[in-house]
């Protein structure tokens, strides 16, 4: 069984909770189906949740999970009962988290969590959650449930893939540690037997899914794993000039070194785990950037480039 990290089983609470607590008396299998958990995962999250309370701790203080006959009930605290005097600035960030709760596979649209969060969100002159837009990322029908049921069964999976940075599609088994959402994207990382190593994988990139009949052992350090990108130490290093229009790239990218050259102009150092990136950077970016150290800084990027270029444009004829 592969273990989550606390911040995962916190968002994951955040979305279960408030869906029991609709549903009382719902059986545990139910539950678990629903959210994508094995039973034992599940019940460990469930003895979290009596712990749920306020100081001094006494029954009125404390969230109630009562079971009875493999069935459930969540009974809230006597505080939620009370008004939140929350600042508008609160209240505002506080729908926006929640927004992000109805993102995570099983919450209900229509639920509790949503009601409350239209109340708020009218209480702050938002008229409709729709006017507050938090995206998780996208990903196609089906395999981020398929992932995460991958993830909380230790199960191998097989994935059509298709690599932005390698301009290349390739099909390849993957032992899946963990699902997670990083700046508006969904990945799953996990150890790549092709690659013999660990990898991270945008989800809307996956093509094809297939979850083996095959469980893995999941080590304890990927749990540590944080970011969606590590650059090897032996990946070449590019240092770009960058001209004020083209500033976005020090912030969309992982780098590793911004120096302000004044006048809205920057430099900033990349690490270079593929070649196609890098040319596909310098294409968006065109005379706005300028190669001064590094990786190819002899004039060839610009040459490759301009090819790179030629057959993007091809593909229009």
């Amino acid at each position: 069984m592969a273990q989550l990290t606390a911040g995962d089983r916190l968002r994951r609470l955040l979305a279960v909770v408030p869906w029991v607590a609709d549903n009382p008396g719902v059986s545990i299998d139910a539950v678990a189906e629903r959210f994508a958990l094995d039973r034992d995962s599940l019940l460990a999250d469930f003895e979290v949740i009596f712990m749920v309370g306020l100081y001094p701790y006494t029954p009125d203080q404390l969230i109630d999970v009562r079971f009875e006959d493999d069935r459930i009930w969540i009974d809230y605290a006597d505080y939620f009962a009370r008004p939140l005097r929350l600042t508008a600035k609160q209240a505002l960030a506080l729908v926006a988290a929640g927004s992000s709760l109805l993102e995570v596979p099983g919450a209900d649209p229509d639920g509790p969590l949503a009601r409350g969060l239209d109340k708020l969100a009218s209480g702050v002159g938002v008229s409709d959650l729709d006017q507050i837009e938090v995206s998780l990322g996208d990903a196609p029908a089906g395999v981020l449930e398929q992932l995460q049921g991958a993830v909380n069964g230790a199960r191998a999976v097989e994935i059509d893939y298709y690599s932005y940075g390698r301009d290349e599609s390739s099909t390849r088994v993957v032992e899946p540690w963990r699902v997670h959402s990083d700046q508006g994207q969904w990945y799953l990382s996990g150890h790549c037997r092709q690659a013999a190593g660990e990898r991270v994988f945008r989800v809307d990139r996956i093509r094809e899914l297939t979850v083996l009949d095959e469980t893995i052992e999941v080590p304890d350090t990927s749990r540590s794993t944080l970011g969606v990108y590590h650059p090897a130490d032996d990946d070449p290093r590019v240092t770009l000039e960058l001209e004020p229009n083209a500033a976005w790239v020090a912030t969309q990218y992982p780098n590793e070194g911004v120096e302000d050259l004044g006048g809205g102009r920057t430099r900033v150092v990349l690490a270079v785990s593929a070649e196609a990136w890098l040319d596909r950077l310098l294409v968006r970016v065109g005379p706005e950037a300028r190669v001064v150290a590094g990786h190819d800084d002899t004039g060839l990027v610009s040459s490759r480039s301009r090819a790179v270029a030629n057959r993007i444009l091809s593909r229009y004829r």
